[in-house]
């Protein structure tokens, strides 16, 4: 008789186990939707326009006046669409 307190009582304390870890893990589910839900979208970045890379050409290219350097205006241009790039 003993033994059937024992395995009831057992039994009883795995079912709950069971239940409390079932409704542990469904909720740190909805907690996860929930974030994912609500993070904010990520932006792509945009390609520079030719217009500011122009500008940006531009002033590379006044700089290396200024300072003597050698160079050309599609150097510039190079160089100004690769730093707008890296920026976005």
């Amino acid at each position: 008789m003993a033994a059937k307190k024992t395995a009831k009582k057992a039994a009883k304390k795995t079912a709950k186990k069971a239940a409390s870890t079932t409704k542990a893990v469904k909720t740190a589910k909805k907690a996860a939707k929930k974030a994912t839900a609500k993070a904010a979208p990520v932006k792509k970045p945009t390609p520079p326009s030719p217009d500011e890379i122009a500008k940006a050409a531009y002033l590379n290219y006044r700089r290396r006046v200024e300072l003597g350097l050698p160079g050309d205006s599609d150097g510039d241009w190079l160089e100004a669409a690769s730093q707008l790039s890296k920026e976005s």
